[in-house]
């Protein structure tokens, strides 16, 4: 499965899908792949300010405890409440229903370095 190519990639599995200023971020499917079946997610609250190349959260697996990072600085303005109860949205819809949180940028610009989707699948592809 093609990564959707509406979105940048990291080296660290994260997506990120800009809309005006507001970032939303989750994981690749790749990623979801890898940790296996996602038991807990630990995210901030909505209001929290995020750093970029910092982590913002959590996410634990069968398989792992790994940490969510961001690539733009800004403020949390929602958090996928739903993964509260149902954390394996991850691993049947990282893309759509499974997203984590949504950040209001203070620039977009950090984006422009991250991959695109053919990059992010050639990078996975060629692990």
């Amino acid at each position: 499965m093609a990564s959707p190519d509406d979105r940048r990639y990291s080296e660290t599995h994260e997506w990120f899908l800009a809309d005006g200023d507001t970032v939303t971020m989750g994981i690749t499917k790749f990623a979801a792949d890898e940790l296996t079946d996602v038991t807990f997610v630990d995210l901030p609250a909505a209001g929290t300010r995020v750093a970029a190349g910092k982590p913002f959260g959590e996410i634990e697996s069968v398989k792992a405890t790994s940490e969510l990072n961001t690539a733009v600085d800004g403020e949390i303005v929602e958090v996928n409440e739903r993964l509260a109860d149902e954390p394996g949205l991850i691993n049947s819809s990282p893309f759509d229903e499974g997203w984590m949180i949504r950040v209001r940028a203070d620039s977009l610009a950090p984006l422009d370095a991250l991959m695109s989707a053919a990059e992010y699948d050639r990078m996975t592809s060629a692990g």
